[in-house]
């Protein structure tokens, strides 16, 4: 767990130690110079997208992975160990405390999908259409993050969350690899329904 200033993770793209923190150099948020006119709107899209692929995106990852794991998927993709951030807000709780929650979650989920990433460019140089997908989900999250960082900025005056970024799967064996991707990846399709249950009702213009 850090804290971790917004343009900082945003610029954050290698694969992430877990418990990485980098410090605030910035006394305050930069301004409404980040925001888009249209950030609302763009803010829904992007996660109306995300929870509309992502099913996709697990099963083409279950596919392009092999055996046992389109065979055995219940039990070698279980999400139970996977430590995404609490998420305890719904859609009643305050606006301000759901945004913070999305953070977390979608800045977790951005470093765990560049870790997926890096690790299918190994195991599956050849698997384009995954890899594509990969980098196609990675691109939307990032901009909403960036997005996410606007509205917390601009109305709430927050610019640093604590944020986690799991586990990181360098130094585990092919296998591992794949089934840690697995079971973030079966994680992220229960939550992002979640989350958007949750969050597009608030993201319409006060």
């Amino acid at each position: 767990t850090g804290v971790v200033p917004f343009v900082a993770l945003l610029l954050l793209q290698r694969r992430p130690a877990a418990g990485r923190t980098l410090l605030v150099t910035g006394s305050g948020c930069p301004g409404h110079g980040l925001c888009r006119s249209n950030v609302l709107e763009q803010t829904r899209r992007q996660v109306a997208l995300l929870n509309a692929t992502a099913q996709d995106l697990f099963s083409l990852y279950l596919k392009c992975q092999g055996e046992p794991f389109s065979s055995e998927t219940d039990k070698l993709c279980n999400p139970a160990s996977v430590d995404f951030p609490a998420f305890h807000v719904n859609r009643t709780s305050d606006r301000k405390d759901i945004m913070v929650a999305m953070y977390r979650l979608f800045a977790f989920l951005n470093a765990s999908l560049g870790n997926i990433t890096l690790d299918q460019e190994e195991l599956n140089p050849t698997a384009k259409e995954l890899l594509d997908r990969l980098h196609n989900t990675t691109k939307t999250t990032r901009g909403l993050i960036s997005n996410l960082t606007c509205l917390l900025c601009k109305n709430y005056n927050i610019f640093q969350v604590d944020v986690s970024y799991g586990q990181s799967s360098k130094d585990k064996s092919a296998f591992k690899k794949k089934q840690q991707g697995c079971q973030v990846l079966r994680k992220y399709v229960q939550v992002i329904a979640q989350a958007a249950r949750v969050l597009l009702p608030h993201l319409s213009p006060s």
